[in-house]
């Protein structure tokens, strides 16, 4: 299997995405975010769960209307249906690795 490389991957905003069934048999999508202060998510929801892998920078997530405040090497798990969003509060670059248990994207929004 070749490697896949960020730059080839669909981008949108502050965001590339790897949709696992565009790429075999795999079970998982991923979105890679790299964005500066004040970006972030909106709040929005999906039927499987989302795993965050924080790995630049500082956030404050939102899941379910709990503010949970978030660093580079924390990983946080927004639940099956639940209500969540992040916002870059830091003063540099946030990136964070989302996971979604699920082989393509589904997302509905709520703002």
């Amino acid at each position: 299997m070749p490697a896949i490389k960020l730059v080839d991957l669909p981008h949108a905003g502050n965001s590339h995405r790897l949709e696992g069934q565009q790429h075999g048999d795999i079970p998982a999508s991923l979105i890679f975010f790299d964005g500066p202060p004040g970006s972030g998510s909106k709040l929005h929801r999906h039927p499987y769960t989302e795993v965050f892998v924080m790995q630049g920078g500082e956030a404050t997530f939102t899941v379910d209307g709990e503010e949970i405040p978030a660093q580079a090497g924390d990983i946080l798990i927004a639940p099956t249906g639940a209500r969540h969003k992040f916002t870059n509060t830091g003063d540099g670059q946030l990136r964070v690795l989302g996971i979604h248990l699920s082989a393509s994207f589904t997302q509905w929004n709520e703002e």
